[in-house]
C-alpha cells in the first residue's frame, strides 16, 4: 500500500472493494459494487456543474466490509463522515453528491437534517473530527 496525493477541497472518496450488496460480493459480472458506485458518482458528477467543487476519489477498503458500497466525505477543517449501504446507481450518487454539496458549503460539517437528501438518510455509520478538533 502506498499513498498518494489527492485533491485538499471538499471530496467523496468511494471504496472501490466493496460488496455490490449485503447479500452479494460483486454484480454477477465480477464487478463490485464500490467500483460501480465510484463510476455513478464520476458520472453524475460530471453531468451538473453543481458538482464541481466536489472532488470525487476512490480507493481500496475503507474497512466498513459488514456495510456495502461505503464512501468518506471529507474537507479541510470539517467534520467527516462515512456512509454506507447504498446501491451501487445514479439515484444513491445523487443523494451523496447533493449532501455533500450542502456539507461542502457548512462552516464546520453540520448539515441541518432538514436539509439532509432523503436517498442518505440512514446511511451514516461514523462521524470523525478533523485534525486537531473535537466536536463540542
Amino acid at each position: 500500500m502506498a499513498l498518494r496525493p489527492a485533491a485538499s477541497g471538499a471530496a467523496v472518496i468511494a471504496c472501490n472493494t466493496c460488496r455490490f450488496s449485503a447479500e452479494a460480493r460483486d454484480d454477477g459480472e465480477g464487478r463490485r459494487g464500490g467500483a460501480r458506485l465510484a463510476e455513478a458518482l464520476r458520472q453524475v458528477q460530471a453531468s451538473d456543474p453543481a458538482f464541481a467543487g466536489i472532488a470525487v476519489d476512490e480507493m481500496p477498503c475503507l474497512f466498513a466490509c459488514t456495510d456495502h458500497c461505503t464512501v468518506h466525505l471529507r474537507a479541510p477543517g470539517r467534520v467527516g463522515y462515512v456512509l454506507g449501504r447504498f446501491a451501487p446507481e445514479e439515484a444513491s450518487a445523487r443523494a451523496i453528491l447533493d449532501f455533500a454539496r450542502a456539507y461542502a458549503g457548512s462552516e464546520w460539517g453540520q448539515v441541518p437534517y432538514r436539509d439532509w437528501p432523503e436517498g442518505v438518510k440512514g446511511h451514516f455509520l461514523t462521524r470523525t473530527p478533523p485534525a486537531d478538533f473535537v466536536v463540542e
